[in-house]
């Protein structure tokens, strides 16, 4: 029975995350996600109880879903090869039909960077989060001179780079101008600072 459970929260955040995605998470509502799915407001509310908690349930499962699809890369040999796939992974997602506004994740930090709430605080912890699972990627390969946070930074500023050429301006060497920028990136990290 857990697993039937199981399926159907999935399925539920699976359908919020697309919301959230083309309408933000303020746009996203148990109201909204009823009529998108063939379940009632009670039924849907009995699963998370408010519209902060249903937000808080979207991002997790985000970052979940988007950890899952990079999942593979920690096989690959620590350094350019593991970064690279990372960086594919993400502009994967990024451009995934399924999220008509992009990254959900990214479309929350520009709502909730300045309010207080359990939002921003689950915000915090997944963006803090993947800047140090990047910056420890780093720190596996780069020159003992290099900051791995300064690149973990520059690594971010590549993802977000992307996500904004490739989706609001839709621009078709996106994904050419990331794979550069990382390539530069990587070279630098290997040089002393």
């Amino acid at each position: 029975m857990a697993e039937k459970g199981d399926s159907t929260r999935a399925r539920i955040l699976d359908e919020a995350m697309r919301i959230a995605s083309r309408d933000g998470l303020e746009g996203l509502s148990i109201g909204a996600l009823a009529a998108a799915l063939p379940m009632s407001k009670s039924g849907l509310f009995a699963h998370f109880g408010s519209k902060s908690a249903l937000q808080v349930a979207t991002l997790e499962h985000a970052a979940r879903t988007v950890r899952e699809r990079a999942a593979p890369g920690a096989r690959l040999a620590p350094g350019p090869e593991r970064l690279t796939f990372i960086l594919q992974t993400v502009m994967a997602w990024i451009d995934d039909p399924g999220l008509p506004g992009g990254c959900p994740i990214t479309g929350a930090c520009v709502e909730f960077d300045d309010r207080e709430g359990p939002v921003r605080e689950t915000l915090l912890r997944l963006q803090r989060d993947s800047h140090r699972k990047a910056a420890e990627s780093f720190a596996e390969f780069a020159h003992p001179s290099q900051d791995p946070d300064q690149l973990a930074f520059e690594f971010r500023a590549i993802t977000l780079a992307y996500h904004h050429a490739s989706r609001l301006l839709r621009e078709e060497r996106a994904g050419d101008w990331a794979r550069k920028a990382l390539e530069a990136l990587l070279a630098r990290a290997q040089r002393p600072a």
